[in-house]
C-alpha cells in the first residue's frame, strides 16, 4: 500500500472550510493507495484553525500544522512538503476551484512507475469549459515564458494540482514564499532527469467575493520568478545533497 500526502494550505477558508474537509477526508483516491492529509494554517484571522482543530476526521492520515505569521503560500507548501510521509506528495488548494476526484487519475502515472511528476492541465482537453478571459490570458503568457525559458512543454505551469516523487520534491531547496512556488518548483525540475506528463483535470474558478487570493501583483511576481529561476539564479543551490544521483544528469558535475 502506497502513501500520497496531500500538502493543504489554509488562509481564511472558514466559510467553506467545514464541507472541503468532508470532501477531503471521505475521498478515495486509489484501491492502492493511502492519504495524510497535512494542513498549514498560514495565521489566518478567522475561524479555520479553529475549525481544522475541532474537525472529525474518519479516513485519513492527519497533521495540522500553523505558521506564528502570515508568510504566504510558498512558505506554507515548503513547512507542509518537510512534515509529509508519503511516498507521494500533492498540492491541494482548499477551496473548490480543484476537484479532488481527479487526483484518482493524476496519481496513475506514479503508481504505475510511468512517471516521477505529473501536473494536472486546466487547458490540455478538448471539453468545452469556459475560463475567465484575464486569466486564462495571464495563464497562458506565464506558461508560455516559462517553457520558452526553461525547455520544459507544458499547457499549464501554473496548475495548483502537481504531483511528485517525495524524494525529488523534498530535495529541491524552495525558496519562493508567496505565490512564487508554481514557476520556481517548475524551473528546477526542468534541470532534473526526469518523466514528466500531463493529465487534464476539471476546473471551477471563483471570484474575489468567493476568497480568490492571487492578484495582478502576482502575476507580475510571476514573470520576476520565471526570470530569475530560469535565467538569473546560481544553479547550485537548487537540490540538496541528497537528491538522488539517478535524477541528476551526468551526476553532479552540472551543478
Amino acid at each position: 500500500m502506497h502513501l500520497l500526502s496531500l500538502v493543504i494550505p489554509i488562509y481564511n477558508e472558514s466559510g467553506h472550510l467545514a464541507k472541503f474537509l468532508a470532501l477531503i477526508d471521505g475521498l478515495s483516491i486509489h484501491e492502492n493507495l493511502e492519504k495524510e492529509l497535512i494542513f498549514i494554517d498560514d495565521a489566518s484571522s478567522d475561524e479555520s484553525l479553529k475549525i481544522l482543530n475541532e474537525y472529525k476526521f474518519q479516513t485519513s492520515q492527519v497533521k495540522i500544522l500553523s505558521q506564528p505569521k502570515n508568510q504566504g503560500k510558498g512558505a506554507a507548501l515548503q513547512r507542509g512538503v518537510k512534515e509529509a510521509s508519503g511516498e507521494f506528495i500533492v498540492v491541494q488548494d482548499a477551496d473548490f476551484e480543484y476537484d479532488p476526484a481527479d487526483l484518482s487519475l493524476l496519481v496513475e502515472p506514479l503508481l504505475s512507475g510511468k512517471a516521477d511528476v505529473v501536473y494536472g492541465s486546466r487547458f490540455k482537453k478538448d471539453g468545452t469549459q469556459v475560463h475567465r478571459t484575464f486569466h486564462y490570458l495571464v495563464n497562458r503568457f506565464l506558461t508560455m515564458l516559462s517553457n520558452a525559458l526553461s525547455g520544459l512543454y507544458l499547457t499549464d505551469m501554473e496548475t495548483c494540482y502537481k504531483l511528485f516523487r517525495a524524494d525529488i520534491i523534498k530535495n529541491i531547496n524552495l525558496e519562493s514564499k508567496r505565490f512564487g512556488f508554481e514557476p520556481e518548483v517548475t524551473a528546477k525540475l526542468a534541470r532534473l532527469k526526469l518523466r514528466v506528463c500531463e493529465s487534464s483535470i476539471d476546473y471551477h474558478p471563483r471570484n474575489y467575493l468567493e476568497g480568490k487570493k492571487i492578484t495582478w501583483k502576482d502575476g507580475v511576481a510571476a514573470v520576476w520568478h520565471i526570470l530569475y529561476f530560469n535565467f538569473f539564479s546560481s544553479k547550485k543551490g537548487f537540490y540538496s545533497d541528497d537528491m538522488p544521483d539517478e535524477y541528476l544528469p551526468n551526476g553532479t558535475q552540472w551543478l
